[in-house]
């Protein structure tokens, strides 16, 4: 079974619920004591930013942004490289513990045999 959950998000704020339920997903599985590992893509490298996630509004969901700080404090948050680059957000724009990575890193950590993998 599987102790370490990698879940890669694609969307943007304009996709509330998906950002919401990716959010939801990751903050579960670290509070049942699972390591866990965020990576943003796309549109979705704008919730590493500061005050980009706390935007993001959906009536009947927990706050996305507390979500992150939880995934945050016990789990790890990557950039996508590419697509900051596209975006011109640099190390000294994101939140601290984010860090900006590319495709290798992703590739390295979701092979890893104790891994499992959603893309969202």
């Amino acid at each position: 079974m599987a102790s370490h959950l990698v879940l890669k998000l694609t969307e943007g704020i304009d996709s509330p619920e998906k950002v919401a339920q990716a959010f939801t997903v990751l903050a579960s599985a670290a509070a049942s004591a699972y390591s866990v590992s965020l990576w943003l893509t796309g549109d979705a490298v704008w919730f590493g930013v500061p005050g980009k996630l706390e935007e993001l509004e959906l009536a009947d969901a927990p706050n996305a942004a507390e979500l992150r700080d939880s995934i945050l404090a016990v789990g790890r948050v990557t950039v996508c490289s590419q697509c900051a680059a596209r975006r011109k957000i640099g190390s000294q724009d994101v939140i601290p513990r984010v860090r900006i990575a590319g495709a290798a890193s992703f590739v390295e950590e979701i092979m890893s045999p104790d891994t499992q993998a959603l893309v969202y």
